[in-house]
């Protein structure tokens, strides 16, 4: 079975798209939710979700950034099965020690890939990239589990930076 089959075969089985009533951090309500912790918090699905990020990312000399919270892990797995650096991207400073919003070694020219969980309009992905570049770092591609096709793509599109998500919520709901 090809990978991306199978990463929608393991994300139906444990549950990850839930339908209801439910309000998305954008602010916006949806009938439906993807619970992506029971994915990121899986072994199986989290070593796959690696590998297929990792793949994509072999050849270029790049840094794996991840979001607190949802991304750390992602980013984590892609970055000891790419053997690439890792940074995590937190969404407020610290208030002690150095205060840092970047954790990981990050220079002026470094290429970086940001990796996220489930993105909708992309806005908080776009903070990431924006903090990244204010110190330097060079951000052309997004990778993201599950793209639930709200605006996120071409909101990063205006900022220069490709999404490439791994499903989107169309291949969630119509993939067998």
């Amino acid at each position: 079975m090809d990978k991306k089959l199978k990463l929608i075969k393991l994300l139906k089985d444990v549950g990850c798209v839930k339908f209801g009533e439910f309000i998305l951090s954008s602010g916006k309500k949806s009938n439906y939710y993807i619970d992506i912790k029971k994915a990121t918090t899986n072994p199986e699905i989290l070593k796959l979700i690696g590998e297929i990020i990792a793949e994509n990312i072999k050849d270029e000399n790049v840094k794996v950034a991840g979001i607190e919270l949802g991304s750390v892990p992602i980013a984590t797995a892609v970055s000891i099965l790419g053997q690439k650096p890792l940074l995590i991207i937190r969404k407020k400073p610290k208030d002690y020690g150095t205060k840092n919003k970047i954790e990981g070694e990050l220079k002026e020219g470094d290429n970086v890939i940001v990796v996220e969980d489930v993105t909708t309009t992309g806005n908080s992905v776009l903070k990431a990239v924006e903090e990244i570049r204010k110190y330097g770092g060079v951000v052309k591609k997004v990778f993201v589990v599950v793209d639930r096709l709200e605006g996120a793509k071409e909101n990063l599109q205006k900022e220069n930076v490709e999404l490439i998500p791994l499903v989107t919520v169309k291949e969630l709901q119509f993939t067998q």
